[in-house]
């Protein structure tokens, strides 16, 4: 029974945080926020050498792909705790993507740049001929960091040998 108590240990800890991040609803409320906001400007410049398209979807991208990145570091090390940490990192981002995205009609939301700047969502639902759907759009985005939150709480019951597996390729 006490290692079951302890395979669920991040579980518990997590779960809080969990619970505030999806009454939240997305919004821009803690620390881990303005890391997120660095990454996705820092996408718009790493995004920036394939046209304005995939420049504007970059900072949505980079917020998907560095936090997800990290969960895979976390997989190939055989670390559960940092999996589920940044599993929840990915979930949040996903979160604040589908409150983005949802905006992109209303353009409620304040930009980085104020009124000198355009609003990806409302470009990238634009270029895609669907931004009446934006708020469908947001809601995709809203579910999947759900999903990905209850990925996260359960992910000691998915792994339940990880220490046992052997990730190593035999060559």
């Amino acid at each position: 029974m006490q290692k079951t108590a302890y395979k669920f240990f991040t579980t518990i800890l997590l779960t809080p945080i969990v619970i505030v991040l999806s009454l939240n609803q997305g919004k821009f409320i803690i620390l881990v926020d303005h890391l997120n906001l660095l990454i996705h400007e820092g996408g718009h410049g790493v995004f920036s050498l394939f046209g304005r398209f995939l420049y504007t979807l970059g900072g949505t991208l980079m917020q998907i792909l560095i936090p997800a990145l990290v969960v895979i570091y976390f997989f190939l090390n055989k670390k559960i705790a940092g999996m589920q940490v940044s599993t929840v990192w990915l979930g949040q981002n996903f979160m604040n993507i589908g409150r983005y995205a949802a905006d992109a009609r209303a353009q409620a939301l304040p930009l980085l740049g104020g009124k000198n700047v355009y609003h990806d969502w409302t470009y990238i639902l634009n270029k895609l001929n669907i931004l009446e759907y934006d708020a469908a759009v947001g809601v995709i985005f809203y579910v999947s960091g759900i999903t990905i939150f209850a990925i996260a709480l359960l992910l000691p019951i998915f792994i339940k040998n990880y220490r046992k597996v052997d990730l190593e390729m035999n060559l």
